[in-house]
Protein backbone atom coordinates (compact mmCIF):
# COMPACT_ATOMS: atom_id res chain seq x y z
CA UNK A 1 0.00 0.00 0.00
CA UNK A 2 2.68 2.50 1.00
CA UNK A 3 6.02 0.65 -0.60
CA UNK A 4 7.08 3.34 -3.04
CA UNK A 5 7.61 5.63 0.42
CA UNK A 6 11.33 5.17 2.12
CA UNK A 7 10.67 3.21 5.79
CA UNK A 8 11.70 6.40 7.61
CA UNK A 9 9.02 8.40 6.30
CA UNK A 10 5.88 6.48 8.03
CA UNK A 11 4.80 6.03 11.02
CA UNK A 12 1.80 5.19 12.43
CA UNK A 13 1.05 6.35 16.03
CA UNK A 14 -2.01 5.03 18.27
CA UNK A 15 -2.65 6.72 21.29
CA UNK A 16 -5.62 7.89 23.66
CA UNK A 17 -6.90 11.39 24.63
CA UNK A 18 -9.31 12.28 27.22
CA UNK A 19 -11.75 14.86 25.46
CA UNK A 20 -14.42 16.85 27.44
CA UNK A 21 -16.03 15.19 30.51
CA UNK A 22 -13.22 12.58 30.79
CA UNK A 23 -14.19 10.79 27.57
CA UNK A 24 -11.34 8.69 25.87
CA UNK A 25 -11.15 8.66 22.58
CA UNK A 26 -8.35 6.64 20.59
CA UNK A 27 -6.42 8.33 18.10
CA UNK A 28 -4.71 6.98 14.89
CA UNK A 29 -1.94 9.90 13.60
CA UNK A 30 0.04 9.62 10.27
CA UNK A 31 3.18 11.40 10.86
CA UNK A 32 5.39 11.41 7.28
CA UNK A 33 4.07 11.05 3.63
CA UNK A 34 1.14 8.79 3.48
CA UNK A 35 -1.35 8.42 0.89
CA UNK A 36 -4.09 6.95 2.93
CA UNK A 37 -7.37 7.11 2.67
CA UNK A 38 -8.36 8.11 6.35
CA UNK A 39 -12.24 7.78 5.94
CA UNK A 40 -12.06 4.22 4.75
CA UNK A 41 -10.06 3.93 7.60
CA UNK A 42 -12.46 5.39 9.68
CA UNK A 43 -15.35 3.65 8.08
CA UNK A 44 -13.52 0.21 9.02
CA UNK A 45 -12.81 0.75 12.15
CA UNK A 46 -16.44 2.43 13.15
CA UNK A 47 -17.95 -1.03 11.23
CA UNK A 48 -15.23 -3.41 13.44
CA UNK A 49 -15.33 -1.46 16.80
CA UNK A 50 -19.38 -0.57 16.76
CA UNK A 51 -18.21 3.18 17.66
CA UNK A 52 -18.08 6.34 16.41
CA UNK A 53 -15.63 8.38 15.37
CA UNK A 54 -13.85 11.50 13.17
CA UNK A 55 -10.87 12.23 10.68
CA UNK A 56 -9.40 15.07 11.94
CA UNK A 57 -6.53 16.89 10.22
CA UNK A 58 -4.05 13.83 9.69
CA UNK A 59 -5.66 11.80 12.39
CA UNK A 60 -8.49 9.63 12.75
CA UNK A 61 -10.34 9.70 16.20
CA UNK A 62 -12.83 6.97 17.30
CA UNK A 63 -14.61 6.96 21.04
CA UNK A 64 -12.95 4.69 23.64
CA UNK A 65 -10.00 2.85 24.40
CA UNK A 66 -9.28 0.39 21.01
CA UNK A 67 -5.49 0.85 20.36
CA UNK A 68 -4.97 -3.00 20.64
CA UNK A 69 -7.49 -3.49 18.02
CA UNK A 70 -7.00 -0.48 15.69
CA UNK A 71 -3.37 -2.35 15.60
CA UNK A 72 -4.76 -5.25 14.03
CA UNK A 73 -7.04 -3.38 11.66
CA UNK A 74 -4.47 -1.36 10.40
CA UNK A 75 -2.26 -4.73 9.68
CA UNK A 76 -5.51 -6.46 8.11
CA UNK A 77 -5.70 -3.22 5.99
CA UNK A 78 -1.96 -3.73 4.94
CA UNK A 79 0.26 -1.50 6.63
CA UNK A 80 3.38 -2.63 8.24
CA UNK A 81 3.76 -3.91 11.83
CA UNK A 82 6.83 -2.67 12.83
CA UNK A 83 5.95 1.30 11.41
CA UNK A 84 2.86 1.04 14.18
CA UNK A 85 3.82 2.22 17.34
CA UNK A 86 1.22 2.04 20.44
CA UNK A 87 1.62 4.71 23.03
CA UNK A 88 0.98 3.83 26.71
CA UNK A 89 -1.02 6.03 29.03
Amino acid sequence: MCSDLSADEQVITISNDTRKWGKVVTLITFEGNFDANLQEILKSAKKKLGSGGVVRDNSVEVRGDHRFKLKGLLVNLGYDEDKIFIKEA
